[in-house]
């Protein structure tokens, strides 16, 4: 994998998994984020770091779209616009990035291995917080209204 930045788009993986969402229609990109996000959470084995590459894109989009998120890349990421995303892929995202930091993860390890790596856990920690922090829904303006 060739890599030269810690952005979850920073790498030929991320970059490849932007232009695939770029590619597909953009009532599917949804459900491919989706999926990248409980396939990483169902990998039971070791985690290969490609899977966990595409999840920590994905939550990166995921987060862009919270009230504190950063944008994504605009040269690697996604050229193309993603929809408003469900509430529900939130918590996928903070399992999916659990999991990419668990022990047995092979992107960990490989990023373990570097200069970069505790910088590398520090942007995951700080998408995974974003994340986190939005976990609920916000309330609909008829619960906002006194009765």
């Amino acid at each position: 994998m060739g890599t030269w930045d810690i952005d979850p788009f920073g790498n030929d993986t991320g970059a490849d998994f932007a232009e695939t969402l770029d590619e597909a229609p953009a009532a599917d990109r949804e459900d491919i984020i989706r999926s990248v996000l409980t396939s990483t959470i169902a990998t039971e084995d070791y985690l290969d770091a490609y899977e966990g590459t595409e999840a920590v894109a994905a939550a990166a989009l995921i987060a862009a779209q919270c009230p504190t998120g950063a944008p994504t890349d605009p040269i690697h990421g996604p050229q193309g616009p993603i929809p408003p995303l469900s509430f529900d892929l939130r918590a996928l995202a903070v399992a999916a990035l659990d999991r990419v930091l668990a022990e047995d993860s092979e992107l960990a390890d490989l990023w373990d291995e570097t200069s970069d790596g505790p910088r590398w856990r520090r942007n995951i920690a700080h998408t995974r917080r974003v994340v986190k922090a939005q976990l609920l829904p916000p309330p609909r303006q008829d619960e906002l209204s006194p009765s």
